[in-house]
């Protein structure tokens, strides 16, 4: 009988997540922070350079981004501010404090449109919402500042709505509309995106 060697198996719970080569994405130094540009530029981008690889093989690789669909919703003057409960499986954002829902991206995911498609598919599967809201595309969230932001990059999209009626269906987070007062409270409870996000709309 034939012994198999330096087989390599995939975990169960991994799955292929979009990326995009750096040198592909950024035309020159990459930026840090949110930069207002053309989404239509982006997603042509993203439809010439995609790849989809194993999210174990890529978590460490920094000349792949992994991009990452970042929504933030308001109503009226007040952010949707979620936190992560104590008992959250990940362990570097439990408790933490977050403007932003959104997550890895699989094929299947754009086989029905576009990134902002599945946003818009993900926003009504992790949330409550009764309402309308319209849709905006803020810019291109980059972060060089540690090991998790060097191999992401969010899209990030400010929906505002017409309704208050709005909670959030998973069991480990919590979540509730407050003001910009009540944010910058928390600021450095926040996640590093949703700092910068913050920050980025105080501006606005």
């Amino acid at each position: 009988m034939q012994t198999q060697k330096n087989i390599k198996t995939t975990p169960k719970k991994d799955e292929k997540i979009l990326v995009v080569p750096r040198t592909n994405l950024f035309e020159s130094a990459a930026p840090q922070g949110i930069v207002e540009i053309d989404e239509k530029v982006l997603q042509e981008k993203i439809q010439k350079y995609q790849r989809f690889q194993w999210r174990s093989q890529v978590e460490n690789d920094p000349t792949l981004k992994q991009i990452i669909p970042y929504l933030i919703f308001k109503y009226q003057d007040k952010l949707f501010l979620m936190q992560r409960c104590a008992k959250a499986s990940e362990q570097r954002l439990k408790s933490k404090y977050s403007l932003g829902i959104g997550g890895h991206i699989r094929q299947a995911d754009l086989a029905a449109g576009t990134i902002l498609d599945w946003s818009q598919r993900e926003f009504a599967e992790e949330i409550n919402y009764t309402g309308s809201f319209t849709t905006n595309f803020i810019g291109l969230l980059n972060d060089e500042v540690d090991a998790v932001g060097t191999v992401h990059t969010g899209f990030v999209y400010l929906l505002e709505g017409n309704s208050a009626n709005i909670s959030i269906r998973s069991e480990l987070q919590s979540g509730s509309l407050v003001s910009m007062q009540e944010c910058s409270n928390q600021f450095e409870n926040m996640e590093r995106w949703s700092q910068i996000a913050f920050r980025h709309l105080e501006k606005r």
